[in-house]
């Protein structure tokens, strides 16, 4: 199916990215700031820098190598994405005070350092090499993040309460498991 990168990014982040750091980020900013509007736009501008790069990343490393070998390091790699998953994230640093330039500005900014080396940037590169697709991968990882994280400017920490994200970890957590063994078994040929 030629859209399945789309579509499988969107979903596969869209879960994963419930109750991640960023997400929390997302809750806080809106709670200090109060105008979802250059918040969101400040979350996508982020995204899909952060984003583009990763599948970059993940694109031209799976060009790089390939073969057997590389199956096998990106479905063990989805598969301990699938433990990370079931680990909760916290907020741990504070948030500093709006400098020059605006709300906007501070999450462009702010967002785009916090999600450096987060699980769904990371499920970027991995998808980007798995699929060998830059621009459909970039586009699915950033509407999964705009479906997460757009409800959550808008409705703040009622968001959270919504559905318990110890069950949301776990469905991303078997969404990344899955995955990965589908990679491992396509390795040895068996898919």
């Amino acid at each position: 199916m030629p859209l399945e990168p789309f579509f499988t990014s969107t979903a596969v982040v869209a879960i994963g990215e419930i109750g991640d750091k960023t997400q929390l980020l997302a809750i806080v900013l809106a709670a200090k700031f109060r105008k979802p509007a250059p918040i969101i736009l400040g979350i996508l501008g982020a995204t899909v820098l952060n984003h583009l790069a990763a599948a970059t990343l993940g694109y031209y490393v799976s060009a790089w190598l390939s073969g057997q070998t590389f199956k096998l390091i990106v479905g063990a790699a989805f598969i301990a994405m699938a433990a990370w998953a079931l680990i909760p994230d916290k907020m741990d640093d504070e948030l500093k005070a709006v400098g020059r330039g605006g709300i906007f500005l501070t999450t462009l900014v702010t967002f785009f350092l916090v999600e450096i080396g987060d699980k769904t940037q990371i499920a970027t590169s991995l998808l980007a090499a798995r699929y060998h697709q830059i621009s459909l991968v970039t586009a699915g990882t950033t509407l999964g993040m705009m479906i997460a994280d757009v409800p959550a400017v808008l409705l703040g920490e009622a968001a959270t309460r919504i559905v318990p994200l110890k069950y949301v970890r776990m469905v991303a957590a078997a969404i990344f498991a899955l995955i990965g063994a589908w990679v491992l078994l396509a390795a040895f040929h068996l898919v």
